[in-house]
Order: structure tokens, then C-alpha cells, then sequence
């Protein structure tokens, strides 16, 4: 992509915006207040707003590879924080996509440097869920499978942190697991049972 062209094509944006609202940046500019928490993959292919149809600042965005929500990574972690806490989010949604590069570095048995702790991560998910993965025939089919099952257990993280835990109970926050198809760019839900694994959870990471 040309650099320069990136700025016109900004410049062709702001014209197309004051068109239609000439308080289009203005009314921007006083502040957010989005329903959802995004959490997603880096992925270039895979944009949250796109996707979903939503316009800026109906949806508060963080993404990384593999759409990790790991207890260590303080960037997630603040980011859940202030979505929860300031935002007052209503929703959080993690979601993965099939032919996710990350998760298919993670099944390889390769040393990857930097990203190797980084990956451990979704190598700990297929450690959990072993024996359904290592049943299903086709290596595709299991790496579809491992997407939704990382997607599970990224859901179950964000559950145990202590604002989901609190926000949970005092105003109804929501965890959703979603998984979105590159190849014919539908987003499915998986439908996650966010009460059953919160009563389920609370017994060893109740916080609150």
C-alpha cells in the first residue's frame, strides 16, 4: 500500500463524513460510549468494526495474536479494566477466526523464539481439550476445532477476572465466544454458557 495514497484517501474520508454531518468529527470528539468489548486476532484479514457493520465508538477494540486474554498480559488486562469499570461495556466478545495463523503456529512442533511463550498459551488449550482434538480425523478439522476451543477458553479467562466477576453480578455483563470465517466471512456464535462456567469457575476463582 502506498503511504502517500493513505492520506488521501484520510482526506477523502473527512469529506465524505462532513457531507452527510458537518458535526460528524465534532460530535466524535466528546466522547465514547460503546456497549461491547471486542477482543480479537491481529490478523490484517479480520476487522472488528468491519465485521460487525458498527461505527466508531460503538465498539471499544483490543487485538492480538491469536486473540489471547492471558492473566499476565497487563495490555489485556487493563484493557478489560477500563472497558468494564469506566465503559461500563455491556458485552464482551472474544472472538477467533478459522485460518488463524497463531493458533496454527501453535500446533507445530517448532521453536519459535519471542513467540514461543507467547503461543504456549494455546498449546495449554489443546493440552485441556487432548483427547477430543487428537479423535477428530482431519488435521483442518482439528484446527478448526482448536480456533473455538481457544476461543472457549480465552471466554473463560476473561470470567475470572474480578471486574467481569463483580459487573456480572451487580449489572448483568455478558461473555461471548464468537468465531469468524475468512473464507466466507460469517461470524458464528459459539454460544457459550457464560452463567454455567461462571458458577462453575467461582469456586476456585471467585474474587469477588
Amino acid at each position: 500500500m502506498d503511504i502517500k495514497q493513505i492520506f488521501r484517501n484520510n482526506q477523502d474520508w473527512i469529506t465524505e463524513k462532513l457531507k452527510i454531518d458537518k458535526d460528524y468529527f465534532r460530535n466524535l470528539s466528546l466522547g465514547q460510549n460503546p456497549e461491547v468489548l471486542y477482543i480479537g486476532c491481529s490478523d490484517s484479514r479480520v476487522t472488528a468494526e468491519e465485521l460487525m457493520g458498527a461505527k466508531p465508538g460503538e465498539v471499544f477494540v483490543h487485538r492480538n495474536i491469536g486473540n489471547m486474554v492471558a492473566n499476565t498480559d497487563l495490555s489485556a488486562m487493563c484493557i478489560i479494566n477500563y472497558a468494564v469499570n469506566h465503559l461500563k461495556v455491556k458485552h464482551i466478545v472474544v472472538c477467533g477466526h478459522y485460518f488463524c495463523g497463531g493458533v496454527k503456529a501453535a500446533m507445530q512442533s517448532a521453536d519459535l523464539g519471542i513467540l514461543n511463550p507467547w503461543l504456549r498459551n494455546i498449546r495449554d488449550v489443546y493440552r485441556l481439550h487432548r483427547a477430543e482434538l487428537d479423535a477428530i480425523a482431519t488435521e483442518e478439522e482439528r484446527y478448526n476445532r482448536l480456533v473455538e476451543l481457544n476461543v472457549q477458553e480465552q471466554c473463560v479467562n476473561v470470567i475470572k477476572t474480578s471486574e467481569v466477576q463483580k459487573a456480572s453480578k451487580e449489572r448483568n455483563l455478558v461473555v461471548h465466544g464468537w468465531v469468524f470465517d475468512v473464507k466466507s466471512g460469517r461470524l458464528t456464535d459459539l454460544k457459550i454458557d457464560f452463567k454455567h462456567i461462571l458458577e462453575e469457575i467461582m469456586e476456585i476463582y471467585r474474587i469477588i
